[in-house]
């Protein structure tokens, strides 16, 4: 398990990144042909990763349910993210992975409403949900390339 967390962590290393060398409009802008920005990418890993390990896991999330609604699966921006919006985000980005981890340790992930992803992959438990999660990650991380070569 070590390995994914250290895998996770090197994502999340990658993500501080954009918004540190990004301006919050940089941060915001969409792109011509793309329908989010790097902000919204950001925040989406952040939202995916409580989402595939707590809430499948029938825990509370660590972020709020606001937050769940901005950034899951089918949405996109609406309006532009705040100085504030984007600094609660960064802090999130460390503070879920940390958690997650203590949470691993002391295991309290028992039980896991197991589901296979879009891309096929057959998700039985929190471990394999954080390993699908480094996937999920590299693939918006991808996309962020992309779009940071028309800021």
């Amino acid at each position: 398990m070590q390995s994914t967390f250290d895998i996770n962590l090197s994502s999340r290393n990658s993500l501080l990144k954009f918004l540190e060398n990004y301006s919050l409009e940089q941060l915001n802008t969409v792109p011509e042909g793309y329908s989010n920005n790097l902000i919204w990418n950001i925040g989406h890993i952040v939202v995916v990763q409580q989402m595939l390990v707590y809430h499948l896991s029938g825990l509370p999330m660590l972020v709020a349910p606001e937050m769940v609604e901005k950034y899951k699966k089918g949405t996109r921006p609406e309006a532009p993210v705040s100085q504030q919006e984007a600094e609660q985000i960064k802090g999130l980005l460390y503070a879920t992975l940390e958690q997650t981890k203590e949470d691993f340790s002391t295991g309290i992930f028992k039980e896991y409403n197991a589901f296979t992803t879009m891309s096929g992959f057959h998700i039985r438990n929190a471990q394999e949900a954080m390993e699908f999660n480094n996937y999920h990650e590299g693939v918006h991380t991808g996309v962020m390339m992309r779009i940071s070569k028309f800021l």
